[in-house]
């Protein structure tokens, strides 16, 4: 048996919004828009260069998430290469009006990493 992960999936409030932050700072591609009529549930699976899949998900009554210390996703960490790397796309976040939440840093265990708050305030890390 061999075992990978194939997606993270992660509800947000707004499909679209969330869809364009993931494709313009973390070059994402996203597939076909899914929606359960029944249900109300609508999707995009986003594909990243490196070949992992996140999935937004969105259903009426979709709240905000949960913060940092609550049970569930903690975050989503996205290697971008090198630390120029993660200071200008930190730096660009920022521009944008995007909450920096930490760093960036060399964190306790030898990371260089930042975290940014997507739209819905998921913690979203950026590590060499």
């Amino acid at each position: 048996m061999s075992v990978s992960v194939n997606h993270v999936a992660v509800l947000v409030t707004d499909l679209d919004r969330s869809r364009a932050f993931y494709e313009e700072y973390f070059e994402a591609e996203a597939g076909r828009l899914y929606h359960n009529p029944r249900t109300g549930l609508r999707t995009y699976f986003l594909t990243f260069p490196g070949g992992a899949r996140l999935e937004l998900m969105t259903r009426p009554g979709t709240g905000p998430q949960p913060g940092p210390d609550a049970l569930g996703w903690s975050h989503v960490a996205f290697s971008v290469g090198s630390e120029r790397a993660v200071d200008e796309l930190t730096a660009r976040l920022a521009a944008a009006g995007f909450v920096i939440a930490d760093g960036p840093r060399t964190t306790g265990d030898g990371y260089y990493e930042s975290v940014v708050l997507d739209p819905d305030g998921n913690r979203v890390e950026i590590t060499v």
